[in-house]
């Protein structure tokens, strides 16, 4: 757990969470509500806030698993920008006890949240752990759940603020076409418990 094999050295993999200390992340409020434990980086929740990485990445490809509680919502942020502003500034894929929802939505778990609903619901039941890939080049965006690409998005078509390809409305501020691409990668507390371990990163 929380180590990297000699294939994924020899292919530039490198920890973003050494399993022991939150060396390398800081929290945007609440840092109390951060720890690692037994090789976990934990989201304690109760409140609301983000911890990210004080590194930042443009393109890269990010491996990790995560787990939450019941009921859970929670999000991997990346191309973050603003740390003043997550939810305009950086690009979300969702983390939400969906496994029993009917209907595939833009906040469901897996959607590039708000514009890209996922293609099937590949999210495990709570408690179990998600094995996650987001892989950034350019203005393309994937991102695999449980071994499934769930989406795959030009984020260059999102050309107008408020507004996705097809016309449907979205919450960002900012047309994404025209948004710098090198933020912070991080977690979101949105107050309930969330387990993230082997995070990983290879830039590209």
């Amino acid at each position: 757990m929380n180590r990297l094999t000699e294939e994924e050295k020899q292919q530039g993999y490198r920890l973003l969470f050494d399993g022991e200390t939150l060396n390398g992340w800081a929290a945007t409020s609440h840092p109390e509500n951060w720890i690692a434990q037994d090789g976990l980086l934990i989201c304690q929740g109760g409140t609301s806030g983000y911890l990210y990485t004080t590194e930042q990445f443009e393109d890269f490809i990010l491996h990790l698993e995560y787990r939450t509680e019941p009921k859970v919502n929670s999000g991997i942020f990346f191309r973050w920008t603003d740390l003043d502003d997550p939810v305009n500034t950086g690009l979300e894929m969702q983390i939400w006890d969906t496994y029993d929802f009917p209907e595939l939505k833009k906040n469901s778990s897996g959607a590039l949240y708000d514009l890209v609903a996922p293609s099937e619901n590949a999210v495990r039941p709570a408690g179990e752990w998600n094995q996650v890939t987001i892989h950034c080049n350019g203005s393309l965006i994937q991102l695999t759940l449980n071994g499934v690409m769930v989406v795959e998005a030009d984020i260059d078509q999102w050309k107008l603020p408020g507004k996705n390809p097809d016309g449907t409305d979205n919450k960002f501020i900012y047309a994404w076409a025209d948004r710098p691409r090198l933020g912070h990668i991080g977690f979101q507390d949105h107050g309930g418990h969330a387990e993230f371990r082997n995070i990983k990163i290879k830039t590209l």
